[in-house]
């Protein structure tokens, strides 16, 4: 698939996505989504990926949906409403959600509604000092809809998204990090590098039990504590029976780091 609305691009284990439509601060379109939902399916693909950067080009991480080019291919069909967002933006927050790799926002910019989102889902997030958040969809009359009333309450608490959606004010990156929206924030010039030294740390672990661990993690959200030590139970089942496994007790036994395998470059 050729791609127009991001870049994508793969070197050793990390893969990145890179929105590039700076002049509307990223908002996403039609064929935005797309492209990202192909892109997503690659590194789902691809064993060689550990970890998978999402940011964007310019001013913008994103703002939301391009209002000016409404994404309504299912206009005129019954519930056509319904269908746009769980084919469309919902679709592209549950691929990112279920990936079974590591995924890292690294939030370079203006940051709004399905941005928010899109930030939120993944598993860690890194913003520039120089990046703005906001949930503004209600102080402009709409429901925010693009997955932040599930996202937002579970990343700050009841309270405070319930503040953040009532007033829609602009949050600094430095109060985003107080609020723990975000986990680190770093000079902006300083956003590609400390982003790639994270990445290639991650890729340092063990890339199939890093998965188990991703996966039972996003189950366990949502068990009783039993049931979660059961999930658990069960990962570590399979976890037990592959090399990594094996080669990390070598290590300890070695008193030295493990070293673990890779499909792929390295």
């Amino acid at each position: 698939m050729a791609f127009e609305s991001i870049i994508y691009e793969k070197v050793g284990n990390v893969a990145k996505i890179t929105m590039n439509r700076p002049e509307v601060l990223n908002a996403y379109t039609e064929a935005m989504v797309d492209e990202m939902l192909a892109a997503i399916d690659d590194v789902r693909k691809d064993d060689a990926i550990q970890v998978l950067v999402l940011t964007g080009v310019g001013r913008g991480f994103c703002i939301g949906a391009d209002i000016k080019r409404p994404i309504r291919p299912y206009a005129g069909k019954a519930i056509g409403g319904v269908i746009d967002l769980r084919e469309g933006i919902h679709l592209l927050a549950w691929n990112l959600w279920r990936l079974d790799k590591i995924t890292i926002a690294a939030i370079n910019g203006m940051t709004a509604c399905g941005g928010l989102t899109l930030a939120l889902v993944c598993d860690l997030r890194i913003a520039s000092d120089q990046a703005i958040f906001t949930e503004a969809s209600l102080v402009n009359g709409f429901l925010p809809d693009e997955g932040e009333l599930y996202l937002l309450p579970r990343a700050l608490g009841r309270e405070k998204a319930m503040e953040m959606i009532l007033l829609g004010e602009r949050l600094s990156a430095a109060k985003a990090l107080e609020m723990g929206l975000v986990g680190r924030v770093v000079p902006n010039a300083e956003l590609e590098k400390a982003t790639r030294e994270l990445a290639l740390r991650i890729c340092q672990g063990p890339p199939i039990i890093q998965r188990l661990m991703k996966l039972s993690l996003l189950k366990q959200l949502n068990m009783d504590f039993w049931s979660a030590m059961e999930d658990t139970q069960l990962a570590q089942g399979v976890g037990s029976n592959t090399d990594d496994f094996r080669e990390a007790g070598k290590a300890f036994r070695e008193k030295r780091r493990p070293v673990f395998k890779r499909a792929g470059p390295k």
